[in-house]
């Protein structure tokens, strides 16, 4: 028990005043002698003992009733700990990603608990609150209840981790007696580990519950197949939990409906399934699409957008005499235009036009094309350099210190062979099923050796370079013409060749993934002032730009909000489609336990968390007891005086 006002329990001290009083009988009687007494009458003697008894009955009567009069002054109370503390803050997180739309017996169970949140007393507690895409401090109680109703599903997921130290930033005291506390409404889908919560926070949990946990989603849609006139799209969608056998599936371009079929799953499957369709759209104009299907648990991936545009061939110059016919089988018709030129007859206002340049094997570089090279790069553009076995190493010095590709030391004739691959590298990702060790190795007959800082992609035997990137340029340290190596027969050459040409203008894919950086070109050449807007029907944005050259690079990273096909436009002329989706994980509908998290309270329901909190903050005062007490010994005492002989 603790007192409210301690500094009053001194005035008990004063009680030893009745005490003494009555220990030294302040009140003393005078014997009187008579010298006649018949004329009185008999007197009963009192019992002496009876009547001192009486005297500490009322003194102790007395007594009490003053104790419990300094008492009720003193306001007596006990409270738990939490009670207790003078700053108490509060923040509570709300998962509000896309799986939590997923219903319980009372409709959708995020909003059910936000409904019943709404009204609870939070008490003293400062407020703060989070969700995955959003924070705010110091929040009225109020503005808090009305402002959580508002909530907008997002396809953003915190992990716990992430939570809890978002959480400890949100809360502005630091006293060691304050309290902070989290409150963390989730389902814990696609969690995988939880973190060990700090002594100073107390973590309540609620964990999300779903009647059913199944669902269809579009899972992925890719160009599998292109010809001239038509391009074939492979459509992946998985099933997961009791679905129906049949799920109708939907192509639209734009608005208009133009195919539709059904995918077949196994009746009432239990398990994760992935079906594949295909459909045929036209290869030769701009293309909006839309995939759709109908599944009533999730909503959000229940369409997936895509783009495709009019082929862009890449504009490729070749500049050298050497033999160019395996670079013409590579840089085909129907993808690139291929030019090629020797350095002669350069004109070099044409780079601006260029999206990739190789020098292929020239002996010598005057200065002006060494100065147009680096004027290029500077602007972005792409280039190969491809040695000539014939230059002297000084030939090439210049252009490379200048391009940052490090200095030749020495030309030697050594056969070698081109043996280590940077599989991760972007030149090889996704072309090699698996890492290859044992195939037939290009050679070299001699080769110049380099000293240089810049990223290795194919390496000889002894991890000396053979190509090596700085940036956007790449450099061979050898040959490749038939008289020095094999490298033109090698099944390397055309992944090699064809993705950096691929790489100098990355066109739109498909569709990308809002909430990540995306980078794209759009090949076309604007003014200084000029500026390319991303819009819909409803809104528009400016992307971060680069203006190259011949083509300006776009990136996009939160913008924008909302899945959907956009158009690229320049002065209200539309130059490119392209398209955006959410990502796809919040879709695999796996959940954590919070059971395995042993630092946190775990509640089944709103209702359950705050009835705890009341009893953490609860206050039981007894001073009305004392005063009750005080009263009950006044009558006591009264009882005594009047009826106790």
């Amino acid at each position: 028990m603790q007192f409210k006002h301690p500094e009053l329990l001194y005035a008990l001290f004063l009680l030893i005043i009745p005490i003494f009083i009555h220990l030294f009988q302040l009140r003393r009687f005078k014997r009187l002698d008579f010298s006649n007494v018949e004329f009185l009458k008999r007197v009963l003697i009192k019992n002496r003992k009876s009547s001192q008894l009486k005297k500490w009955i009322i003194l102790l009567t007395r007594m009490t009733i003053f104790s419990c009069i300094i008492l009720a002054f003193s306001q007596p109370f006990s409270a738990t700990k939490s009670a207790l503390k003078s700053d108490k803050e509060l923040v509570i997180y709300i998962d509000n990603s896309f799986s939590t739309q997923l219903t319980n017996a009372d409709g959708i169970s995020l909003q059910t608990h936000l409904q019943k949140l709404y009204t609870q007393n939070f008490y003293d507690y400062k407020i703060n609150w989070m969700t995955n895409d959003f924070s705010k401090r110091n929040t009225a109680a109020l503005d808090l209840k009305n402002e959580i109703l508002a909530v907008k599903h997002s396809q953003k997921q915190l992990s716990p981790s992430e939570v809890i130290f978002r959480a400890d930033q949100l809360f502005s005291t630091k006293k060691n007696n304050s309290e902070k506390r989290i409150i963390y409404i989730s389902d814990f889908q696609s969690i995988y580990d939880f973190p060990e919560v700090p002594d100073e926070l107390i973590v309540d949990v609620i964990a999300l519950k779903y009647q059913e946990t199944s669902n269809i989603h579009l899972d992925s849609v890719y160009i599998s197949n292109t010809t001239i006139n038509g391009v074939t799209l492979k459509v992946l969608i998985t099933g997961q939990g009791r679905i129906p056998k049949t799920v109708p599936i939907s192509l639209y371009k734009k608005e208009n409906l133009i195919a539709k079929t059904a995918v077949d799953f196994s009746p009432n499957i239990n398990r994760e399934e992935t079906k594949e369709v295909v459909f045929e759209i036209d290869n030769n104009e701009n293309f909006e699409g839309k995939i759709e299907i109908t599944d009533p648990n999730l909503l959000f991936d229940n369409n997936l957008y895509f783009s495709t545009n009019l082929r862009k061939k890449i504009k490729i110059l070749a500049i050298g005499d050497a033999d160019d016919n395996y670079l013409k089988r590579i840089f085909k018709e129907n993808e690139f235009f291929f030019k090629q030129q020797n350095s002669k007859s350069l004109n070099y206002t044409d780079f601006n036009n260029k999206n990739f340049i190789i020098l292929n094997e020239l002996e010598q570089l005057s200065a002006s094309l060494i100065t147009a090279l680096k004027s290029y790069t500077d602007q972005g553009g792409s280039l190969l350099i491809i040695p000539s076995s014939n230059a002297t190493p000084g030939e090439y010095n210049p252009l490379y210190e200048l391009l940052g590709l490090g200095t030749i030391l020495s030309f030697n004739e050594e056969e070698k062979r081109i043996t280590k691959i940077e599989f991760e590298n972007p030149l090889y990702k996704n072309v090699f099923e698996k890492e290859i060790v044992n195939f037939q190795y290009p050679i070299v007959n001699s080769f110049f050796k380099l000293n240089s800082s810049a990223q290795k992609i194919l390496s000889f035997e002894d991890s000396k370079p053979f190509i090596l990137k700085n940036n956007h340029i790449y450099t061979l340290t050898a040959a490749i013409s038939t008289q020095n190596s094999n490298f033109q027969n090698s099944p390397l050459i055309v992944p090699t060749l064809y993705n950096m040409a691929k790489q100098s203008l990355a066109l739109p894919q498909l569709y990308y993934e809002i909430g990540r950086q995306n980078d794209y070109s759009i090949p076309i050449a604007i003014k200084q002032d000029e500026i390319l807007k991303i819009s819909d029907s409803l809104t528009t944005f400016i992307p971060l730009q680069q203006l190259k050259s011949s083509q300006v690079n776009i990136t996009t990273s939160e913008a924008p909000h909302k899945a959907g096909n956009y158009d690229i436009t320049l002065d209200e002329e539309v130059i490119d489609k392209i398209s955006y989706n959410f990502n796809r994980k919040e879709s695999t509908l796996r959940y954590a336990d919070p059971n395995n998290w042993n630092t946190i309270n775990l509640y089944k329901n709103v209702e359950d968390l705050f009835e705890n909190i009341a009893q953490d903050n609860k206050i039981n005062s007894f001073w009305k007891w004392f005063v009750i007490l005080a009263l009950l010994f006044l009558l006591i005492e009264l009882v005594i005086l009047k009826f106790y002989k």
